[in-house]
């Protein structure tokens, strides 16, 4: 490949910011994959992680909330509390909103879950196979959703021990690249567990805020307190009370 084609390879990357078009999914679609939308059937849910939303941008920002984008981990506390359905809607929640981009980034390389969710068929690989192979960019593992505004980075190959590859150099800078290149553009990532795991403390070193996901009766006060002691004070944003996996 030739300088000139390099050029050309990087111009076509620049879409990634969310240009492209995509099929709509029907709101069947959109409730097989388990996500809110704006009909009155899931109106309850909808208003939930709106109010999540709105809470995270005031967080965040001035006293609108407007000031910039943001990474967020969503992160559970043990693996079945529904880290990843909360990950997933909240991100659908900041695409709700026509001024933003959203992308939600499968972290959860031991028990990934948002590519089958989504329906999303990763055939150009995942978060992994970009971080461990060069040869791939970014646009290569950037999805469309279906739903408007909202892409996935599945998680890739699975690996029992990702913490290694989510402490590089390349993680951070692809973080850094997405938030760059579009300011409206808000990062969800679908942690792994905190308990048994360092990998969710690891992410935390990414995100400006954290959001500790307890599924409803499964977890003690003791594992919860344990579970928010992980991540520093200042990024942690709240804990939300789950009761669907």
């Amino acid at each position: 490949m030739n300088d000139h084609d390099r050029d050309d390879r990087h111009e076509r990357r620049l879409p990634l910011a969310g240009a492209r078009q995509e099929q709509a999914l029907t709101t069947r679609q959109l409730e097989e994959r388990r996500l809110i939308h704006r009909h009155e059937s899931v109106r309850t849910h909808a208003d939930a992680f709106r109010e999540l939303r709105t809470r995270l941008i005031a967080l965040a920002g001035g006293p609108q909330g407007e000031s910039r984008n943001f990474v967020t981990l969503v992160a559970p506390v043990r693996h079945g509390c529904g880290g990843s359905y909360v990950a997933r809607n909240l991100a659908a929640a900041f695409a709700f909103d026509d001024t933003k981009q959203a992308l939600l980034i499968d972290c959860d390389a031991t028990h990934p879950a948002q590519g089958d969710a989504l329906q999303v068929s990763a055939e150009r690989g995942g978060l992994i196979d970009y971080l461990e192979n060069d040869a791939l960019s970014l646009d290569d593992v950037v999805y469309p959703t279906g739903v408007p505004r909202l892409k996935l980075i599945p998680a890739g190959r699975i690996r029992e021990t990702p913490g290694e590859s989510f402490s590089a150099f390349r993680m951070r800078a692809m973080i850094d690249s997405l938030r760059a290149h579009q300011g409206n553009r808000h990062l969800i990532l679908d942690g792994s567990p905190v308990q048994g795991s360092p990998d969710a403390r690891i992410l935390s070193d990414l995100a400006d805020l954290v959001v500790l996901v307890v599924g409803y009766g499964q977890v003690g006060t003791e594992a919860i307190d344990k579970a928010v002691a992980s991540f520093p004070p200042e990024k942690f944003a709240g804990v939300v009370f789950n009761r669907r996996p």
